[in-house]
């Protein structure tokens, strides 16, 4: 499980650093792919397997679903990170995400995100308030 906020530097080649606590978990390959808010998703490769198995179970008559599939997938790219633990972030992705040299990552359960650090803290701000004013059920049977 992936929890908590870093906050590495990307290089001049595009590459940050996993966290540390994380380098095992990712040491035998990674998708990295566009997520929801203009930031990026960082998956396991297992994990990504699962999630891929779960769109194949969408209808292809879902005009949804195949534009949803189309972009997540056609911008995922599979890496492995170095043996310190850097992975390069296609130029692609890193234009999506509006990454620069200041990266936050934040843990979000089964995957990683990766946020410009200005776009998160803006995110943050606008949704801590409504986070902690949370009266009714979000998550079923959670809070």
């Amino acid at each position: 499980m992936f929890l908590g906020t870093h906050t590495p530097r990307l290089d001049d080649k595009g590459r940050i650093f996993l966290p540390a606590k994380y380098r095992d978990r990712m040491a035998g390959g990674l998708v990295v792919t566009r997520g929801q808010e203009h930031c990026l998703f960082l998956y396991p490769m297992d994990e990504f397997v699962k999630v891929a198995e779960q769109m194949r179970q969408a209808p292809t008559t879902s005009k949804a679903a195949r534009d949803y599939m189309r972009v997540f997938l056609s911008g995922a790219s599979d890496e492995v990170p170095d043996k310190q633990g850097r992975f390069t972030i296609p130029a692609n992705l890193r234009h999506y995400a509006g990454l620069d040299r200041e990266v936050t990552v934040i843990g979000a359960g089964a995957r990683l995100e990766v946020w410009d650090s200005g776009a998160w803290n803006a995110y943050l701000e606008a949704t801590e308030q409504s986070f902690a004013d949370t009266v009714e059920e979000v998550i079923p049977g959670l809070f």
